[in-house]
């Protein structure tokens, strides 16, 4: 009696060592049973600039996170800067199927890619998820003439070089929406005449020392001045109003596809298991409902435009279709 309860007990102990094997997957991209997600052994996440950017911010607020919640062991950051992110494009592309690598992405690289003409895009990552994005807004200075985007674009119309508009880089999201309303007002968006500069300080500077008759950047740029009444905000292009920051319209009062926002993903290389990927998205799901992504969001004022897995890779094809017309108008884009 005795032998049969031993054998018993150790067949138990099999069927539960089997069970276990079952519900598990390999490291790098596996669930634990009952369907819970388990920690990724190791992840290397690839911020595609500088460190102090806006990708370096976004990845490493996504390391800190996945360590707080458990949803990583030891996820590293890893810059690699230049070309609006393609170059750190061109290294993770040819990586198909790769198991524990993400990359940061966004609209400056969508843009990056149809601008430089480069050989890999992101059709040739897998979509995971859009984790955040920032508003573009409108302002001008607070004695000026113009006190709607309508008026401001009517002279525009009249005469596009009257009327200087300061913003980032040529083909950055500034560039874009200057480009979007631009088709909305009956405008050649080539025709705005649109002043580049390197930084929103010196955007800033042009804007209130009357060198430009307006601006456009990040909602984050400029509310500190709207707020104190040194500079009249005229447009966001958010679809509700933004609390705490005047503004005199949204896009929606104008159209609701010109609902716009300066988003940022994260992404993988391409050819990827479809069991991994669905950890992946799994993870960033859990990632975004965890308490250290929400104070990450309202650290950094960003906008919590979360969307993952299919969702975010149709919205991916319909965002690129948007950007590529635009900087089509503006002779940015090449074949």
């Amino acid at each position: 009696m005795k032998i049969t309860r031993i054998a018993a007990a150790v067949a138990a102990a099999v069927l539960a060592l089997s069970a276990c094997g079952a519900n598990d997957e390999s490291p790098g991209g596996t669930k634990g049973s009952g369907g819970q997600t388990r920690s990724l052994d190791r992840l290397e996440i690839i911020a595609p600039a500088a460190p102090g950017s806006g990708w370096d911010q976004a990845s490493r607020a996504v390391q800190d996170s996945l360590r707080s919640a458990g949803l990583s062991k030891g996820p590293e950051v890893k810059n690699v800067p230049g070309a609006s992110g393609t170059v750190a494009l061109a290294q993770v592309a040819p990586q198909k199927g790769k198991k524990n690598l993400w990359i940061a992405s966004g609209l400056a690289m969508m843009s990056g890619v149809i601008s430089n003409g480069t050989g890999v895009g992101l059709d040739d990552l897998t979509p995971l998820a859009r984790l955040m994005g920032e508003y573009e807004v409108i302002v001008v200075p607070k004695n000026s003439p113009y006190d709607s985007v309508e008026k401001l674009f009517d002279q525009i119309k009249k005469d596009p070089k009257s009327v200087a508009i300061a913003g980032g880089s040529a083909g950055s999201a500034d560039h874009i929406f200057i480009g979007l309303l631009a088709k909305h007002f009956g405008v050649k968006p080539a025709d705005v005449n649109y002043v580049p500069y390197s930084g929103g300080g010196e955007a800033t500077t042009a804007i209130l020392g009357g060198k430009v008759q307006a601006g456009v950047s990040g909602l984050n740029e400029f509310a500190a001045q709207i707020k104190e009444g040194t500079m009249k905000g005229l447009l966001v292009s958010s679809t509700a109003p933004v609390e705490g920051v005047p503004f005199t319209q949204t896009a929606a009062d104008l159209d609701k596809s010109l609902a716009f926002q300066n988003w940022r993903s994260m992404m993988a290389p391409g050819g990827l298991d479809a069991g991994l990927q669905k950890q992946y998205v799994d993870t960033l799901t859990r990632l975004h409902a965890s308490q250290g992504w929400k104070d990450a969001l309202a650290k950094n004022s960003w906008n919590d435009s979360f969307i993952a897995g299919d969702e975010f890779a149709t919205w991916l094809k319909e965002e690129n279709v948007r950007v590529r017309d635009v900087l089509d108008e503006l002779g940015l884009s090449k074949k």
